[in-house]
């Protein structure tokens, strides 16, 4: 990358800018090159700024030149009565101290990247990665193709990030990330999210071999994050990220599109990326109390790692007891920064203990439930040892496994209608419909049936719901265990547990009422606890209007055969007559 004098660097950023933020002057808008940006550490730095309409003509129409106004200086936020008295035997040791080969690969540009020939350009958007909350003007200056391969991404989580082409872009690539929605009262977390966005984009970049980036604004205003605390934490991940990898990215760009975000910058830069003794000095006083960890994330004292030794013989017993065994990839202890991140949102990854400590208490839970566990398999009741999940943990678990199943055909466990959506109870709640003698339990791949039923409960358990389940004939096949409901619960969450209205259960059998109170006791007596036993039909009825309800026929036979009767009963959806069995 060739260096150019600053008055050189000064009247091509400014020529090449005003092309650049006039779209639609000239047709095609001219791509911006590293080298016609103002770097942060040029001694006359000077950042461009559109004036008025009739400058901008003058310059245009080759009069004289723009006045000394359309350029503005960066002004040093460290000068004034406090920053004089502060900057003069300040003793304490700088959180940010001059470095130059940092310096150099800072560059502040007014204006949006999307004509930046750069390796790679910053999209702010949402989880769906759709057009309409992307940033602004990047759709329209790439063409329909960038959309196209959005789609095909299947979305990214808060805080994440994924890489596309760019397409008509001067750039090498897009990449997209989510910034999180603020609230006060989620001030942390929603700092963290926006610090992994930053994060997340810059090791996006070096993994894919690529030196330089221009990066707008990530938090908006839509989601109503503060400006400046947000620039805050934008500003320190960026410094913190640099000195831990400046020999892999050659220049970064913060791109700034309105005269509240320039004026932000001006100030807080020197804070962060100070360019002599005196900016480095004057910024101890300036500097937030709290800049973050090596990361820049905000750090909570009750929530450090703390290395405390566990008991004798614990670590050996430890790693021959896994916590937990699941099929799907790597649990959270052998985290994938780019595979579990991409479902992991860090909003939630701040509320997991200490690693140690819960690695401590997950051995000594397993360890307790070892000693019952052969009593449980004796009793028929499967595997129930497992320790239980933090809410963190059952977060992550189940986000994995509704990523698998969308991403799965499943259409031939559908097709069993061993589960499926029903219409709605007598108080409005929606149903879901559960027929046990569906269950084949010898010719079912049980890993997709799991999948399955977490993809189907996924839009019931926002909000409260029924289960109806339908045992007629059940008996007559195998079903599974105590260990496998405890499973299946676990995958779908606290949120599933919390929305359940109830279960009823029609036609239940002794071995039936047996093993739910097995589940009371031994697995979850919130949950099971809601079970409602329905002997007949016309008692179900009751709960849930027929009409909503798409029934077996056998089921209708069975009440007949088990509740005896007149010789037949009618089905007032279908109005058809079915007779009892004689003799």
């Amino acid at each position: 990358m060739q260096h150019r004098s600053p008055a050189a660097a000064t009247a091509s950023g400014a020529a090449s800018t005003a092309a650049a933020m006039e779209p639609g002057v000239g047709g095609v808008e001219p791509a911006v090159t590293l080298d016609q940006v103002p770097r942060w550490s040029d001694p006359d730095q000077r950042l461009y700024t559109p004036s008025s309409s009739s400058a901008t003509a003058e310059a245009a129409d080759g009069g004289s030149e723009p006045a000394a106004s359309t350029f503005l200086s960066f002004s040093d936020p460290l000068t004034g009565d406090d920053g004089g008295a502060a900057g003069g035997g300040c003793a304490s040791a700088s959180r940010f101290p001059v470095d130059h080969e940092i310096n150099s690969r800072i560059y502040l540009w007014r204006g949006h990247p999307w004509n930046m020939e750069v390796d790679a350009v910053v999209n702010s958007t949402n989880e769906s990665l759709d057009e309409a909350h992307s940033s602004p003007g990047l759709h329209a200056a790439a063409g329909s193709g960038l959309a196209e391969e959005c789609a095909t991404l299947g979305g990214c989580r808060t805080g994440m990030a994924k890489m596309t082409n760019a397409y008509d872009l001067p750039a090498r690539k897009v990449i997209h990330t989510v910034g999180p929605k603020y609230a006060v009262k989620y001030h942390t977390a929603a700092e963290n999210a926006l610090s992994h966005c930053y994060r997340s984009c810059l090791e996006l970049l070096i993994e894919n071999g690529l030196e330089s980036i221009a990066m707008g604004c990530i938090y908006t205003e839509a989601k109503n994050y503060p400006r400046e605390p947000a620039a805050h934490v934008a500003i320190r991940t960026v410094r913190r990220f640099l000195e831990k990898q400046k020999g892999k990215i050659a220049g970064l760009i913060f791109c700034i599109t309105s005269s509240s975000d320039t004026e932000i910058y001006k100030r807080l830069l020197p804070l962060y990326f100070p360019r002599d003794k005196q900016e480095e000095e004057t910024a101890v006083s300036k500097l937030p109390a709290d800049v973050g960890d090596e990361n820049g994330e905000t750090v909570i004292d009750e929530r450090k790692i703390r290395i405390r030794p566990l008991p004798a013989g614990a670590a050996d017993r430890t790693v021959a007891t896994a916590p937990l065994d699941l099929p799907l990839e790597s649990g959270l202890a052998s985290r994938s920064t780019f595979k579990l991140d991409s479902y992991l949102d860090p909003s939630f990854m701040s509320l997991i203990k200490d690693p140690d400590l819960r690695r401590k208490e997950q051995w000594e839970k397993s360890s307790q439930a070892q000693k019952g566990f052969n009593y449980a398999r004796l009793l028929g009741y499967g595997d129930i040892g497992f320790p239980p999940l933090s809410a963190a943990e059952e977060y992550s678990l189940h986000s994995r496994y509704l990523a698998k199943a969308n991403s799965l055909n499943l259409s031939e466990i559908a097709e069993m209608k061993i589960i499926y959506r029903g219409g709605v109870d007598s108080e409005g709640r929606p149903v879901m419909v559960v027929v046990g003698a569906h269950f084949l339990l010898r010719c079912l791949d049980l890993e997709r049936f799991v999948l399955h039923v977490v993809k189907e409960f996924e839009p019931l358990i926002q909000k409260p719901y029924t289960i109806v389940y339908l045992h007629s004939a059940a008996s007559l096949q195998p079903q599974p265990d105590l260990g496998f409901m405890k499973r299946i619960q676990q995958i779908l969450g606290r949120k599933h547990q919390r929305n359940l209205h109830g279960i009823y259960i029609l036609h239940p059998t002794l071995g039936l009422r047996t093993a739910i109170l097995g589940m009371q006791l031994l697995i979850d007596g919130e949950v099971w606890k809601k079970v409602v036993y329905v002997d007949r039909l016309v008692q179900l009825f009751r709960y849930v209007p027929r009409e909503q309800l798409t029934i077996p026929d056998f089921v209708f036979q069975h009440d007949l055969e088990v509740n005896g009767g007149r010789g037949m009963i009618v089905d007032p959806r279908t109005k058809h007559i079915y007779q009892r069995p004689s003799g």
